[in-house]
């Protein structure tokens, strides 16, 4: 789920700029499953920070937003502390006005194939 995250934040933020770049971003898709989770949730922080200031927000905003506190919302953006909450981590999407973003994170299972066998069958 994190990595969703992080790949959605990567993408969000334009990094994947020309084909090299892409390239270098592919090669750490495979290489995320060797991050510990703590270092993929630091990387996060890290996207966040970008994306908020990107979009004008300071972190007094977003926490005004969120109802979380400066302290928590640096901490997760400097990765000092790697303990975000999910309910902590909706809300500062949420506060960016990127709440939709987290249906990303495990998108709706297409029909398995038995699934539809079975619906072909009953026509």
């Amino acid at each position: 789920m994190l990595l969703q995250i992080y790949l959605f934040f990567l993408k969000k933020f334009d990094i994947f700029t020309d084909i090299s770049t892409f390239a270098k971003k592919n090669d750490m898709y495979s290489e995320i499953y060797e991050k510990s989770g703590s270092d993929i949730i630091r990387g996060l922080g890290e996207q966040y920070s970008n994306y908020r200031k990107r979009m004008g927000y300071t972190q007094k905003d977003v926490a005004a937003k969120s109802g979380l506190s400066v302290f928590t919302i640096s901490s997760f953006e400097n990765g000092s502390s790697t303990g975000i909450t999910l309910a902590s981590f909706i809300k500062l999407l949420r506060s960016i006005d990127c709440l939709e973003e987290i249906e990303k994170l495990l998108p709706e299972l297409p029909d398995s194939p038995r699934a539809l066998f079975m619906k072909q069958t009953k026509k």
